[in-house]
Parts: C-alpha cells; sequence; structure tokens
C-alpha cells in the first residue's frame, strides 16, 4: 500500500533525510505504551520513499510505499535524533485469496461500516479489487484504534486479517438507536 506522509517533526526529517542518502527505507512500528522513550511493539512494517517533496521550511511531503512486515530483535544505542532498530524482515509470503464465503462477508460488512459511518464508496471499483488490495486497504483507511490496528498488522494470514476486519467493522460500526452515538 502506498501511505503519504509530511514530516514535520525535527527527528523525522533528520530521519527521513538520512534514508534518502541511503536507500530510501524507513521502518514504521508503533509504541506499546507511554515512557521515555515509550517501549515499542515487536512488529512493524518497512517502506520505501516513492516520491518526495522536499519544502523550503525543512518539511518534507513524502509516499512511503509498504514492502514487508518486520520484527524487532534490538533497539540500537545511537546519537541520531531518531530511534534505530535491528529487526528481522518477514519473508514475502504466497499470494493469497480469500474463500468466496469470506469475500462476501468482507464487502456485506464493508457496505454497512460504510453506510454506518456516512462514507461515500465507489462499490464497482472496490469489487474490482484483489482480495489483498481489498483487506489491506481497508486495514490501512479504516478509523480503528492503534491496538486494532497493530492486530492487523500482526495478522499471519490475509484470511486472519480478513476475519478481524469483518470483526472490528461490526465492533466499530455500531450505533446506540436511542442515541445516534457510536459505540
Amino acid at each position: 500500500m502506498l501511505l503519504p506522509l509530511h514530516i514535520f517533526e525535527p527527528r523525522y526529517r533528520a530521519m527521513v533525510t538520512d534514508a534518502l542518502a541511503r536507500d530510501r527505507r524507513i521502518g514504521m512500528i508503533q509504541p506499546r505504551a507511554a515512557g521515555n522513550p515509550p517501549p515499542l511493539f515487536d512488529i512493524g512494517c518497512v517502506g520505501r520513499i516513492t516520491d518526495v517533496e522536499a519544502l523550503p521550511d525543512g518539511r518534507f511531503d513524502i509516499v512511503l510505499e509498504g514492502l514487508a512486515r518486520f520484527r524487532l530483535l534490538r533497539e540500537l544505542d545511537v546519537a541520531t535524533p531518531f530511534r534505530q532498530i535491528e529487526a528481522e524482515l518477514e519473508a514475502p509470503g504466497e499470494a493469497e485469496a480469500l474463500a468466496p464465503v469470506e469475500r462476501a462477508a468482507i464487502e456485506s460488512e464493508s457496505r454497512r461500516f460504510a453506510d454506518a459511518q456516512g462514507y461515500a464508496v465507489d462499490w464497482e471499483a472496490v469489487s474490482r479489487l484483489d482480495d489483498e488490495s481489498l483487506i489491506n486497504g481497508i486495514a490501512q483507511i479504516a478509523p480503528f484504534d492503534p491496538a486494532s490496528k497493530q492486530a492487523l498488522l500482526e495478522a499471519a494470514t490475509l484470511s486472519e486479517r480478513a476475519r478481524l476486519i469483518v470483526q472490528l467493522m461490526a465492533f466499530f460500526g455500531r450505533h446506540d438507536e436511542d442515541s445516534g452515538t457510536l459505540q
């Protein structure tokens, strides 16, 4: 998937500058809890900067293309303003396809979720997506909390990720009929 990012914090500006001078790859990993520095989850994603616009004040607008998941092995003791880790890249898996019943469940729950959220969706375009693009696209754009996003990232298979997305859309898309609030 492609992820557009606006880079404005000094430590991340330094990281992008460093990545552009090297192999254009950066890793993204969520903090597990509060702390200084906060502990990190074990699984993250490495991406390659495919497009960059350097702004006059030192900020960047970049597009990051996801390449692979990685497992954190250890954090390095470095002098850079950004954190660095040693990680093991996950080998790319075989292309997966969902069973027709899984695909139907995803599409059905996606429609209910989008309707409940008031999203306008081109369902014809959605129907043309391959299974992996559909699942990863929903995982990327759905307004799930960080813990849910992390669980999706850690799902081992496309089917596992699809089942989790259906559960999350059902949970996050429920409305209280009396108050009209999201539950």
